[in-house]
């Protein structure tokens, strides 16, 4: 779906605009329109479902959406917009109704907590529902209290402006990997490979053990590598080869990381441009473990932007 849009969740709250902001950079960077959805306040679409019942034509055609005029005037005063922004007006629960756009979008972005979210959640019910079951991407973009540290990292400078994308060769869908590749070739910039292994029992075992970041031309094992760390880097070498021939501009490091994968792409975050996940479903998982273990952490705690990547639908493309 090249000709695709940005869709930007929006209901007026600061963590929806700052989403919207995320979007129209995006969409002005894919060449994409930009469509700005907001779902009617349950007051107004049961005004339209009244007056629609009751035919009266005295009452006026519309409920006054204060919304919807706060975001028009937002985007009015922007630097640069894309050539098409559209605004749709949407009925239904916000989940629902966020699901059928998503549907002909490229990507939906929504902030991590809504208007009517508890200061203490740190990712909303609507957010988590519309990232586990999408047919598109769905960026989350995290309110200010847990971006306030982004940029900081864990003293690795370097790492700042990356797409970051969390890989078990094994079981990553191939959607996964090639979205993020796309994003980091539409912002010119570099993706980090990172992955886990399991710590195998020891007599003295480092859990906190660096990255071991890999150049593009390959491996390079210096025999220091624990035999778990240069199977997983094989792994994940293998798995990007074709990745790295469709798009040879984008510069590649991986990273092999013992123990608890969400726990390191957290980490990651506040230094990166974009974290991406795939949405993993457990055979048994049930409520909000139905998008991955790792994704739902990482959606709950990451300090930046996190893209949750379905399997897409035969014949699309990410690109």
């Amino acid at each position: 779906m090249s000709n695709a849009p940005v869709v930007a969740a929006v209901d007026g709250s600061e963590h929806s605009l700052r989403a919207l902001e995320w979007a129209r950079t995006e969409a002005l960077r894919r060449t994409a329109a930009l469509v700005v959805a907001h779902v009617l306040p349950d007051s107004v679409q049961l005004y339209a479902a009244r007056r629609s019942s009751l035919a009266d034509p005295s009452q006026p055609d519309e409920h006054p959406d204060p919304v919807g005029e706060h975001v028009r005037d937002i985007l009015a005063g922007a630097a640069e917009l894309p050539a098409e922004v559209r605004y749709e007006s949407l009925e239904g629960s916000v989940p629902e109704a966020l699901r059928v756009i998503a549907e002909r979008a490229l990507m939906v972005v929504m902030g991590s907590r809504g208007r009517g979210g508890f200061a203490a959640l740190l990712l909303g019910s609507n957010s988590r529902a519309v990232a586990s079951s999408a047919v598109c991407p769905v960026v989350v973009v995290p309110h200010a209290e847990r971006s306030a540290g982004a940029g900081e990292g864990d003293g690795d400078s370097s790492s700042s402006g990356r797409v970051v994308l969390g890989l078990h060769a094994a079981e990553t869908a191939d959607d996964v990997v090639a979205f993020a590749f796309a994003e980091a070739a539409a912002r010119g910039t570099t993706v980090q490979v990172v992955s886990a292994y399991a710590i195998p029992p020891a007599p003295v075992m480092v859990v906190d053990a660096p990255f071991q970041v890999i150049p593009p031309e390959g491996l390079a094992d210096d025999g220091n590598a624990v035999p778990a760390e240069r199977e997983m880097l094989r792994s994940q070498t293998e798995r990007l080869a074709p990745f790295r021939a469709r798009w040879p501009q984008v510069p590649v490091e991986q990273a092999a990381v013992p123990g608890d994968a969400a726990e390191r792409l957290v980490t990651a975050s506040r230094s990166a441009d974009l974290v991406v996940v795939g949405r993993h479903h457990p055979r048994r998982s049930v409520g909000p473990l139905m998008i991955g273990s790792v994704a739902h952490a990482v959606l709950h705690h990451a300090h930046g932007p996190v893209a949750v990547v379905p399997t897409l639908p035969d014949g699309e493309d990410t690109a």
